[in-house]
This record gives structure tokens, sequence and C-alpha cells, in this order.
């Protein structure tokens, strides 16, 4: 204790009260429900419709402006034509913008614009995004930037080996997932690898295992299907079920099957365990932290911009791969038979035929499902709000960003992880639906 008391002196005030303060409000708005308008809802989402509403009727020509940003900030970053992927999804984006502007002026197939499931659900999507993603970047900076994080990490470290097969520092990746964005874990993830911090095996476990939507977009998923009324539950029993099919699929082809190698030509950086003084290291890191945050404005204000150019990218895209993805399961029987896989383990938890084909939606674009099963039963709604998160992999972003990085993990790979994860999902929350609901 003396030690403890010692080692918390060197830090300043500011440093305490930062890692207090600043934790206790992203605790606050992230994990804290309220009443709003004769429901229960989190702070932040609160924050979300108060602004939606006093931008007013202009939020729409909102949406559009992020479509068109989005679809020109690679041209402006000059890395559309990088690779052959980084073209394909600028021309998404670009097709996005093209969507908004249809739904926006009435011109294109009447289908499109009139189909509750294609353009209206889409745009609807996209217009909540524009709000959730850059405010919830906000608050996500008293989550990430003071603290919290490296306090957790350092008492996991003990269960992130053994359970995940990955070093106690991808505790960190997993939680900026959740609360931050996946683009933002990969690109620790990746820094890292590089860095000779993980291996091949460890690099390829946290980005097809750790890397999913953080939060803000599981509140829009929660949103959708009805489920604010019940976010903790909601929130936590996913974050469970999907590391416990992390854990499992760690040990199932393809991850078993990749090197435990470090990447080439990198000095190895394993990581020193923490086999004492537990707290005492875990509060100096967490000070540690605090202390090189920075002034609190600055960090906001990073990232505020973050959370917008984040918007920019995802809105367009899910406009795009999302129409794309509802056409090809309404007029084409491919994601009925992608859905044929799921058909067993759905009956196993007494789940409806529905549910299959909506979650072979999820590899196009993670919302999707959710379009499918708006009108149907709790439980299925809970199974499709858990699955489209635990599932992880999607086309219109997450893929392409792995793809983006130096980590050594192929399409064919990940759509092999797809199907696994998809499986335990259904069994999982499934399971779960019957004890709850």
């Amino acid at each position: 204790m003396k030690n403890i008391e010692h080692r918390a002196a060197v830090y300043s005030r500011l440093a305490w009260a930062k890692f207090v303060l600043c934790n206790l409000v992203g605790i606050f708005v992230f994990f804290v429900t309220v009443p709003f308008h004769g429901t229960h809802t989190i702070p932040l989402d609160v924050f979300c419709q108060l602004a939606a509403a006093l931008v007013g009727p202009a939020q729409r020509w909102l949406v559009l402006g992020v479509c068109v940003a989005g679809a020109l900030l690679p041209f402006a970053k000059k890395n559309w034509n990088r690779s052959a992927t980084s073209t394909i999804f600028t021309l998404f984006k670009l097709f996005g913008a093209v969507c908004a502007a249809m739904y926006l002026l009435g011109f294109g197939p009447r289908e499109w614009l009139e189909n509750r499931s294609l353009l209206p659900f889409l745009f609807s999507l996209g217009q909540s995004l524009t709000f959730l993603v850059p405010i919830g970047s906000i608050f996500l900076a008293f989550l990430t930037n003071y603290g919290l994080m490296e306090f957790v990490g350092v008492f996991v470290r003990p269960f992130m080996r053994r359970i995940w097969k990955t070093p106690g520092r991808s505790a960190i990746d997993a939680v900026a997932s959740f609360v931050g964005s996946y683009s933002v874990a990969l690109l620790i993830t990746d820094e890292l690898y590089t860095k000779g911090a993980y291996t091949k095996k460890e690099a390829a476990i946290i980005a097809t295992g750790f890397s999913t939507v953080s939060s803000t977009f599981m509140i829009t998923v929660a949103s959708t299907l009805g489920l604010m009324d019940r976010w903790n539950l909601y929130f936590w029993s996913t974050l469970l079920i999907t590391f416990i099919v992390t854990a499992v699929t760690v040990r199932m082809y393809p991850l078993n099957r990749f090197p435990d190698e470090y990447r080439e030509g990198v000095q190895p950086q394993p990581e020193c365990p923490v086999t004492e003084r537990r707290i005492h290291t875990a509060l100096d890191t967490a000070l540690a932290a605090a202390e090189q945050s920075g002034s609190l404005p600055e960090s906001i204000w990073k990232t505020f911009l973050s959370g917008l150019q984040m918007a920019c990218t995802i809105v367009p895209s899910i406009l795009s791969v999302g129409l794309i993805g509802m056409l090809l399961a309404m007029y084409t029987p491919l994601f009925r038979i992608i859905g044929y896989l799921f058909y067993p383990f759905a009956a196993l938890v007494q789940l409806p035929e529905a549910l299959p084909a909506a979650l072979a939606t999820s590899i196009a674009e993670m919302y999707l499902p959710c379009a499918f099963v708006m009108d149907c039963s709790l439980a299925t709604r809970y199974v499709v709000a858990v699955g489209c998160i635990s599932e992880l992999l999607f086309f219109s972003a997450v893929i392409p960003c792995i793809l983006s990085t130096s980590i050594p993990v192929k399409v064919p790979q990940m759509l092999f992880i797809w199907v696994e994860r998809v499986i335990l999902s259904v069994l999982l929350a499934g399971a779960a639906a019957l004890i709850l609901f």
C-alpha cells in the first residue's frame, strides 16, 4: 500500500482528476440509462436526438453533404487508386453519394425510393450515423484517453493468453474497438504487428476477433430493433457473446493454422507479464496515460474530427453496399442459399426461418439483417442484434480495413471465419434468448 501511495504521488493532481472525472463522464454517457420521452436510453442517444432536432429538416441535406465529402475524400488524399480494393470502395462511395441525391431529389427507380427496406431505410440509418458517430467520438475521448483502458488491461492480462491466445496488451485493442471503432483498433493492431509486438497469429486473431463495431453503432442497431429499453442487457450480453465466439474460433481452422512467428525483419517485443502488485501496476499505467493525454479540448477536437471523417467514410458505403445487398437479398436467391448454412443451428434454438437468411446478409453490411426482422418477435430481433455485431466481418467496412493493413489475413480466410462466427453467434444468442425472453 505504501508503494502504491508513493508511486501515485509522482503524478499531478490534474492527472488524478482526468483519470477519475473523465472516465466517470465516459461511463455515464455510454452505460447509464436515463428516462427520455417516455422510454429509457443512454445519454449519448439523448444528445444525438437533441442535435438532430436542433438541425431540423436540414439534417437530410447534411447526410448528402457527408456522402459527397466521403466520396471526394479518397481523391483529396490521393489514395483512391492505391490498390484494387481502394478503387472499388471509392466507386462504392461515389455510388453512395448518388443514392443519397436520388433519395433527396426523388429521381431514380420508384422501387428504390418507395420500398421502406431500400433507400428509405438506408437513408434513415445514414441520418442516424451522421449524428451518432461524430457526437459519439467526442465522448469516446473520455473513455479512451484517460487511463481506463490501461487500468482494465492490466487486470485482464492473465486471461488474454489463456482464453484468446493473445498478449495482455491486446485487451486495449478489444476495448478500443468496442468503445471506439474497429478502424482505430486495427490501426493499433497493425502498428504493434509491424513493430514486433504481435506475431502473425496474434495479429490475425485480434483483427478478426476483436475489431468489431463500436458501442455507438450498437446504439443504432438497438434503436432500429426496439431494444434501447434493454440497452445494458443487450450491450453486455453482446460483448460477452462476441468474445466467447472469438475464444472458440481461435481454436478452429483457419486461425489455429496461422504461424506463431513475428513479421520478417522486425525485432520481437514479447510482453513482460505482471506477476505481482497488479493494482499498483494498473494504477501506475492508468495515471501515466492520463498524465500524457494532453489538453481535454484538444483531445475532444481530435476525436471529433476522426469521428467526422469516419462518418464520411461509412455513410456512403452503407447506402451503396447496403442497397446492392438489399437488392441481392430481395431479387436473387443468393442470401437464401448462404442462409442454408445456418438453418440447422437456428432450428436448434427454436428460431424462425427468416433469421438465417437475414444474418447471411451481414457479410455485405452489418446493418442489413435489421431490415428483415423489424417486425419479428423480441427473441428474433435480439439474436439478430447480437449476431450482426458478433459476426464482425463485412465487406462495407471491416474487411477492406483489414486488407489495407499489413496483417496477413486473406479474403477466403475471412469468409471462413465469418461462417464460423455466425453459427456460434446464432447458437449462443439463441440460447440466451430462450432464457431471457
